[in-house]
């Protein structure tokens, strides 16, 4: 074992202990640059940071990439408004391309009180490194940046990098500049780095994402709040009716239930023990798990639906009246097969059908995304493989990952022959969009050193 990295089998014992060598001394400058990014409040939300910040982020990242020998490196504006960078280093005659994809962007601290530490102050507590995009997905910016610095002037393929800034709002700001400049993204290869391991210490590839199909839904019943006193009893509560509609998206055992829409799903790669996941999500002592089938199948391969919010009087300053509207935001996450636009009118038409008493309601289609499965019979994969056994002495794990990654769709519609790998330094103890957000040092370095061994074995595998 070479700084913390375990040589295996494949490249040669004394090749890979010496690349390791390299990226574990570079872990001090992975912190440092860790730690300038996530300082930058980069929430690409201008009601929450001046745009500016988001700037500032992208800028950083130019220069960097610049620094590690990338060329034409440059900020694009994309149609939603964000900035993307983009750089390039041509390939070596012969050898193929590889895309190296992350984003600059961060998700809202949300509630800055719940932090142990100061969100945007890069911390180290119980050997991880705490701070708001520590992992999703400045740690990846950096395991890039690791990766190309331990290869130095021996990098074997060709490089493209695209790093966009608008990936946690979902306004699909580089989607729509993929579309008007196909040729700028296409690679033999795609890394999207914005996922990660199953577990530390368990390198996984993401095979499947689940698209998306949100909705607003509004109930009205009344023409005014009512006294509760005078009319409560015969007059229609709009809340109580949004509740009962609500309700409906739910079977007996708590699982997604929406007319049309196919519940029955299975999950054929890697499992997830139940007991893990009450762990890694937190699930209080004695609150049982919604759904039937494995945790697998519930996450990867069947829809699910969460109200993520809804619009009606807080308890604090409420009156004593029976309101008359209320709506509420509803998301159905929707797995490989499953055509988002079918599920968004699926559920829908569902919405209308369960409304009580004779209430109105009116469903506004919101985001929608297709859901992503990845080939994985391919070159890259092969290399991939390998990398993983030499840097973690095990093998490649696949899985499924329950959000969504909208890019992931339309490159693979726009780059039909290419493979595309979503691979990268999040794991479930990141805790990612909430508070206390952090990354294993440890996972940097290893993923470090996986894709700097993938980029050899890659370019020795050919076109």
């Amino acid at each position: 074992m070479i700084g913390g990295v375990v040589s295996g089998e494949g490249e040669g014992t004394g090749v890979v202990d010496e690349l390791g060598g390299r990226v574990a001394g570079l872990m001090g400058r992975a912190w440092g640059d860790l730690a300038e990014l996530v300082a930058i409040p980069s929430v690409a939300d201008p009601r929450q940071q001046p745009p500016e910040r988001c700037r500032e982020a992208a800028e950083w990242v130019a220069a960097a990439f610049a620094g590690v020998g990338l060329r034409d490196v440059r900020l694009v504006e994309t149609p939603d408004g964000s900035f993307a960078v983009l750089g390039h280093r041509p390939p070596p005659p012969g050898a193929p391309t590889v895309l190296l994809y992350c984003h600059y962007d961060v998700q809202p601290p949300l509630d800055d009180e719940a932090w142990v530490s100061p969100p945007f102050e890069l911390t180290e507590r119980d050997g991880r490194w705490y701070g708001r995009g520590a992992a999703d997905c400045k740690g990846n910016v950096v395991m890039h940046l690791t990766a190309l610095r331990a290869l130095g002037d021996e990098l074997p393929v060709g490089l493209k990098l695209v790093v966009e800034g608008s990936e946690e709002q979902g306004t699909g700001g580089l989607e729509a500049y993929l579309t008007q400049h196909p040729e700028e993204l296409h690679a033999d290869a795609l890394l999207i780095c914005d996922t990660g391991n199953a577990a530390v210490g368990v390198p996984t590839a993401t095979v499947s994402l689940r698209g998306m199909a949100n909705v607003v839904v509004t109930v009205r019943t009344l023409e005014s709040d009512l006294h509760s006193g005078m009319f409560g009893g015969p007059a229609p509560d709009a809340l109580a009716a949004l509740i009962r509609i609500l309700d409906s998206l739910r079977d007996v055992h708590g699982g997604t239930h929406v007319e049309g829409l196919p519940a029955d799903g299975r999950w054929e790669g890697m499992g997830y023990d139940e007991q893990q996941f009450r762990s890694d999500a937190g699930v209080l002592d004695g609150v049982r798990l919604t759904g039937s089938g494995t945790v697998a199948d519930r996450l990867w391969a069947r829809p699910a639906v969460t109200v993520l919010g809804i619009d009606c009087a807080p308890v604090v300053g409420s009156a004593s009246a029976v309101p008359c509207e209320a709506r509420a935001r509803v998301s159905l996450r929707v797995p490989p097969g499953m055509d988002p636009d079918v599920a968004q009118q699926a559920l829908t038409a569902h919405l209308v059908k369960a409304a009580p008493w004779g209430a109105r309601v009116e469903v506004e289609p919101e985001s929608k995304g297709s859901p992503f499965r990845a080939a994985t019979d391919g070159k890259a994969y092969a290399a991939l493989d390998r990398a993983a056994r030499e840097a973690y002495g095990r093998p490649l794990s696949f899985l499924g990952q329950g959000g969504s990654i909208p890019l992931c769709s339309a490159l693979a519609a726009q780059y039909p022959g290419s493979e595309i790998i979503l691979m990268g330094v999040e794991e479930p103890r990141s805790l990612i969009h909430a508070p206390n957000e952090s990354v294993d040092p440890g996972e940097i370095e290893h993923m470090a050193l996986v894709e700097a061994l993938f980029l050899r074995h890659y370019a020795a595998a050919g076109r």
